[in-house]
């Protein structure tokens, strides 16, 4: 498929477009000399490194149009100082100045504006600012697509200011900081000018260790665009090279590859959550290293950028913070630890201290990376990305996304070898040396007493005994309102329910799902029924969690997270762990009376999402047609948790359990994802842990939704409550022996755990920890400005209802359930959207219709299928899906013959699904493109790129 080069505002999310449905896959490669030497024959291989991946980037129908490719490198002090002595420009030592590469706005105006600011923003940080250097380029080479947004690329050369300590190596990294903090002040003011092209501002990289070039060039054309690579004089001992295969993204001269640290193939699935985390952390994070300055970097990460730039991003902000660049990479991209029984213990005690600092960036990865003066490479832990490396026996190694990516004699080979699942390997070029996986980490495990500090801080949730609080109990009539208001349905109980409890796991049905969406549903629909899961797809494989069980983790850490820049104080910071997130009534009283525990280091303050409505806010509901009363309610519970965490609590528990006549809970979604993103916005997420106690979660997705909006835990007293009541029913026949109670609920709560591994694998996530947070849903029928406010980030195509809706449904099913004594309340809803029931869901099957159906087929009436046809279009009139709604829209009068647009321009407008070549034949794939082509439409052909010999 064609994709035309955007400018980022073109980029921007309209109609059914989304920027955030993007993926790509890319090729990785690096050569690099172990002893340090410089050489242009570095920067040569790394380019035919770059010519040799050549078939992992997609061409479109302007043959010159690249999805990007670049280059990294260590400074190449010889080379720049001879030129910057030709235009002026006096270098100091090498270490002593940076150089920026920066892709500036093509407006003459706004670009000598964007230049002054950096010029301010270098004086301003005491440093002092050299000059600029005009990159010779030849856009020859650029496709005609891509040469109306090429930017105008110069270097600036900053010199060190006064006030750093001459030759200290704590002083190179003081500079470093400096010029990163230069950089994101100056993208901050640049961007936020109000001028033509000002998004286009763009500093790929500012280092004194490291330069990049980049651009949408093909990746044989690099050295032909930028001509400096061609000089011999251009030396390095690193190249890290990147081409980019987007097969279904806008690319642009920003996202090309390498970033300033890293390149990058593969997905990382639990962005939104990372991001949020980041974001959240901005109140509780601080640093030695960057003392003030370190509120000058924010936001650190940001929305719109890509995965691997977002990654990118938290990387730089670790090293900068004082991590070396592998204790980076392990943090964010950790091996699988917690079910690997073979593990060294130190190792397992680093990678469980680190578990609560951060929580991995999950995806499929592979990752080469580089600070100029270490580089190396790492897998994600389910080793879904390849990675082969060769060393020579002239001390250098070669790696890549494939064997071959160079033209090595195999007499000159000394190793040949594979990255294997969650292992790291590096080349210290200050040692002069090869690091491997075991003796990497060892050292790194060794380098604190991380077991100790486990051992000072850590709580284990099963290790706090049980105290003498009582559990509230429901007698039958308390336990059925409760089950009605909340939406449980006898669907629920006969299907999922009792079928977890007999079976121990998740029950798997398979049926066409022919119910109206929720926002079309005449039914008052519970919250969780307007999400639908994420799954893997395009380049993002999903992982079997039965088979891959070693990698698997339902570990939650509860509370506050650890200042991430706080290397050294990892015995001040208590943590509290659970090895699951599904919480026992009895795990909920221990959390709730935690600071009974010694030593504990815990506050928990329980919050209840219950509310009562006054004839004021009935009134204002009815005159000014909104949810005013729940809006009121949601938004004091943000207040009180936001009070909260200013007291010292560092749990907070969302409670529905006051649930009564008069008083109706909001949906614990809701308050969840509200009181997430309310913290989130405030810095202060971090500071608590949130615990969601609730008795309308009962099926996997219901805590997986709550989890992936932030729940720490989750206690769901209702469907245990509901288990115990109908436990006496099932025979000894049914589960084998008789249960007690307890044992039903671990059932039960290991099948739930069992289908969220099931859930979190098909979208290729492996933990709880990364799925905390992470947003993998799509949100169908909820407006924007409902989704923006309470679930910020969330993906949704089409509107729908918003606040008010969600209330009138809340209580619709609340007042059912809480009417007067007269009614019967022991009996609930029939569900009816497994199968057709009279007083249930509405079905597009119905006995008629498939009675219909049918006897037509097997009469041959065409009066009997004009009937079929006719209910059925009926149904779809009458809103019971989304086509439904669509009508052809006719023009009040006929138009002229000649006026009526061509069937030869019509057909311009149609185009393919996405086929990869494989799923269908070489025929039917040639085919299909070659008509559209022919017709002058668009076909997508599933691989990226297009082939020229099908333009007949």
């Amino acid at each position: 498929m064609h994709n035309p080069a955007l400018s980022p505002k073109q980029g921007l999310k309209k109609g059914l477009y989304d920027p955030r449905n993007e993926h790509d896959s890319c090729g990785v490669g690096f050569v690099v000399d172990i002893k340090n030497r410089k050489s242009h024959d570095i920067i040569r291989d790394g380019l035919r490194i770059l010519v040799n991946l050549t078939h992992r980037g997609a061409v479109g129908a302007d043959p010159l149009a690249g999805d990007g490719a670049g280059i990294l490198m260590q400074i190449p002090d010889a080379f720049l100082r001879k030129e910057c002595e030709r235009i002026g420009i006096s270098l100091p030592q090498p270490g002593n100045y940076g150089v920026a590469m920066a892709f500036l706005p093509r407006n003459a105006e706004t670009r000598a504006a964007s230049e002054r600011l950096l010029l301010e923003k270098v004086a301003e940080e005491g440093q002092v600012f050299l000059g600029w250097r005009d990159v010779p380029v030849d856009n020859t080479c650029l496709g005609e697509s891509i040469k109306p947004i090429e930017p105008v690329i110069r270097q600036a050369f900053i010199a060190k200011g006064s006030g750093f300590q001459e030759g200290a190596e704590g002083d190179k990294d003081a500079f470093e900081r400096k010029l990163y903090v230069i950089r994101k002040l100056w993208r901050r003011a640049a961007r936020g000018l109000d001028m033509a092209e000002s998004e286009n501002c763009y500093i790929p990289s500012l280092s004194s260790r490291t330069l990049l070039y980049k651009g949408m060039v093909l990746a044989g054309n690099l050295p032909k665009y930028y001509l400096d690579l061609n000089d011999e004089r251009m030396e390095s001992a690193l190249a890290l090279v990147h081409q980019r295969f987007s097969t279904n993204t806008f690319p642009s001269w920003e996202l090309a590859q390498p970033f300033r640290y890293l390149c990058h193939n593969g997905e990382i699935n639990t962005l939104r959550g990372n991001i949020n985390w980041m974001n959240a952390r901005r109140h509780g994070m601080k640093s030695d290293l960057f003392g003030a300055d370190l509120e000058k970097l924010w936001p650190i990460v940001n929305h719109d950028a890509s995965d691997s730039a977002t990654f990118d991003n938290a990387l730089e902000l670790l090293v900068a913070g004082g991590y070396s660049l592998s204790h980076a990479m392990m943090l964010m991209i950790p091996e699988a630890w917690s079910g690997n029984p073979l593990m060294d213990e130190k190792r397992r005690a680093f990678y469980e201290y680190h578990a609560g600092l951060m929580e991995p960036w999950d995806g499929p990865a592979a990752v080469a990376f580089t600070d100029g003066r270490r580089i190396g490479a790492t897998l994600d832990r389910n080793g879904l990305r390849p990675a082969r490396y060769v060393v020579t026996d002239d001390d250098r190694v070669i790696m890549g996304s494939e064997v071959g990516v160079l033209d090595i004699p195999q007499e000159k080979i000394i190793k040949k070898w594979r990255l294997q699942p969650g292992k790291m390997f590096l080349i210290d070029l200050e040692q002069g040396r090869i690091v491997d996986d075991i003796e990497l980490k060892n050292d790194l495990a060794s380098s604190h007493p991380y077991q100790e500090w486990l051992d000072k801080t850590q709580i284990h949730l099963r290790d706090i005994p049980d105290g003498d609080q009582t559990i509230p109990s429901l007698d039958a009539g308390g336990l059925s309102r409760r089950q009605r208001a909340f939406g449980y349905t006898r669907e629920d109980m006969k299907f999922f329910l009792k079928p977890m409890i007999t079976e121990g796991q998740d029950p798997v049905g398979a049926m066409g799902r022919d119910i109206p969406p929720a926002v079309l549903s005449h039914r008052p629909k519970v919250l969780y029924d307007y999400f639908k899961q994420n799954f893997a797809q395009v380049t993002n494989p999903p992982i079997d969690p039965i088979r891959e069980e070693l990698v698997m983790s339902l570990l939650s850490i509860i509370g506050p997270r650890p200042n991430l820049l706080g290397l050294d104080t990892g015995g001040n910071h208590k943590r509290l762990e659970a090895s699951q997130p599904i919480l026992s009534n009895r795990d909920l009283v221990k959390i709730r009376h935690i600071e009974d525990h010694p030593n504990s280091g815990f506050r928990s303050q329980t919050i209840s999402i219950c509310y009562s409505e006054t004839r004021q806010d009935v009134e204002e509901e009815t005159r000014q047609q909104n949810a005013f009363g729940m809006e009121k309610a949601l938004h004091a519970i943000c207040e009180r948790a936001e009070a909260a965490v200013g007291l010292d609590y560092n749990i907070i528990i969302l409670s529905d359990r006051e649930i009564g006549a008069d008083h109706i809970a909001i949906p614990a979604l809701l308050a969840t994802g509200a009181v997430h993103h309310h913290l989130v916005r405030k810095g202060l997420r971090t500071e608590v842990g949130l615990v969601i106690e609730t008795g309308e979660a009962k099926l996997v997705h219901d805590f997986c939704l709550l989890a992936g909006y932030g729940a720490e835990a989750i206690n769901p007293y209702l469907a245990f409550d509901s288990i115990d009541a109908f436990l006496p029913e099932l025979s000894d026949d049914a589960t084998g022996s008789a249960i007690t109670n307890a044992e039903a609920h671990g059932i039960y709560t290991k099948a739930v755990g069992k289908g969220m591994l099931k859930v979190f694998s098909k979208m290729g996530i492996s933990t709880y920890q990364s799925y905390c947070g992470a947003q993998i849903f799509d949100a169908v029928g909820l407006s924007d400005a409902f989704v923006d406010r309470y679930f910020t980030g969330t993906h949704t195509t089409i509107q729908g209802v918003g606040i008010k809706e969600i209330a009138q449904e809340t209580k619709r099913r609340h007042r059912a359930a809480f009417a007067d004594a007269g009614r019967r309340h022991d009996a609930l809803d029939v569900g009816g959207e497994l199968a057709y029931r009279a007083t249930g869901e509405r079905h597009m099957w119905t006995p008629e219709t498939i009675s219909l159906a049918q006897r037509a087929a097997r009469t041959g009436s065409r009066k009997l299928f004009d009937e079929y046809e006719a209910a059925m279009n009926a149904q779809g009139e009458n809103a019971r899906n989304l086509r439904g709604l669509f009508a052809f829209r006719f023009a009040p009068e006929p138009l002229p013959l000649d006026q009526v647009e061509p069937a030869s321009e019509i057909v311009k407008r149609f185009s393919t699904g996405a086929m990869s070549f494989g799923a269908i034949s070489w025929e039917a794939h040639t085919s299909i493109a070659i008509a559209m082509n022919r017709l002058g439409g668009k076909s997508n052909s599933g691989e990226g790129g297009e082939e020229a010999s099908r333009y007949t």
